[in-house]
């Protein structure tokens, strides 16, 4: 991914960097040594099984515990010298909402804005203009505890971003949601960033990631186990190729002697070739069965998921969650 820059073309500091992060309780280490570079304005995931450490991460940059070793910086402060700097700069969503269910929605927003030192006429505004943008109007006068999963996550971030904070750590914001809610919550984290905001999110979801990530970092026994951009993740698993059907048979067995090294299916005439799913390879393809003047009536290319890298990556698919079955093609 290309760095982000400022108006003057030079590079612009990253959101979120760390170097050789690491907390242990006990004899038990939770995070062994984890490097993070974040550009500003993206969406990153970090991903991993329970108890890896994904949690614990988000905590020590947030400044909500510290960590026992290594270096970050969360919006230009350091970590460990200016936690004041970096509280002012974030907001954060965990894993329970922090919602206080005995009052209105337009209470807890009230709530937030007297926390964040606004004056009264300034924090009613932004409460009314956070409620309005979430969709939360109709509800805002009855208690938090009235509403739904999906309405209790929505005005969760809506009281996150009454400070106006230009990084957000969300820690599995999506849990227990049901698949319209989650759908509705990824849209609001696309508008975050779109409005410039940068997006630290955990998730078990696999499609989660898939969709809402710029880069993505697997989290595996307290270390980085694979980090990229989820195409660049996918291509570390073995299995990818490309899958040609042909009607004629004799162009079955013109495309067999050219293309060499495949997998025959002569039942449904179809070849399958061992590929990465790069634009370079599958070109490549292309080329001999042009040199040959073979043409196929149906192309398809098949990635490995998600699901599979997490397979080998944790050695624990089950660990983590989909919310919809596996796609033969990518």
């Amino acid at each position: 991914m290309p760095t982000s820059r400022r108006g003057d073309g030079h590079p612009s500091p990253a959101a979120v960097s760390a170097v050789g992060l690491r907390k242990a309780y006990g004899d038990k280490t939770v995070l062994d040594g984890i490097d993070l570079h974040i550009p500003s304005g993206t969406v990153f995931a970090l991903l991993g099984p329970n108890g890896a450490g994904k949690t614990t991460a988000v905590k020590i940059l947030s400044t909500l515990i510290s960590a026992d070793g290594g270096q970050a910086r969360v919006a230009g402060h350091d970590l460990a010298a200016s936690p004041d700097g970096v509280r002012a700069a974030i907001g954060v969503t965990g894993q329970f909402s922090a919602v206080d269910g005995l009052i209105t929605g337009e209470e807890n927003m009230l709530l937030m804005a007297d926390l964040h030192h606004l004056p009264k006429r300034e924090g009613r505004r932004v409460a009314a203009d956070l409620l309005e943008r979430f969709d939360l109007v109709d509800a805002a006068k009855k208690p938090a505890q009235s509403y739904s999963g999906g309405m209790k996550r929505r005005l969760d971030i809506a009281m996150t971003l009454v400070g106006n904070p230009r990084i957000i750590f969300l820690d599995e914001p999506t849990t227990g949601l049901d698949p319209r809610s989650r759908h509705n919550m990824w849209q609001i984290i696309r508008e975050l960033v779109t409005g410039g905001v940068t997006v630290f999110l955990t998730t078990q979801y696999l499609e989660e990631a898939d969709q809402l990530a710029d880069r993505i970092a697997v989290l595996n026994d307290g270390r980085i186990a694979a980090e990229g951009t989820a195409d660049e993740l996918k291509r570390l698993v073995p299995g990818g190729h490309v899958r040609l059907r042909f009607s004629d048979p004799s162009a079955y067995r013109s495309a067999t002697s050219a293309l060499g090294a495949v997998t025959r299916d002569d039942e449904a005439l179809a070849l399958q070739i061992p590929s990465d799913g790069s634009q370079r390879e599958l070109r490549s393809v292309l080329d001999r069965l042009d040199s040959a003047g073979i043409e196929a009536d149906e192309l398809t290319v098949h990635t490995p998921d998600l699901d599979d890298v997490f397979f080998a990556l944790t050695g624990s698919a089950a660990a983590l969650r989909s919310d919809q079955p596996k796609e033969d093609a990518r």
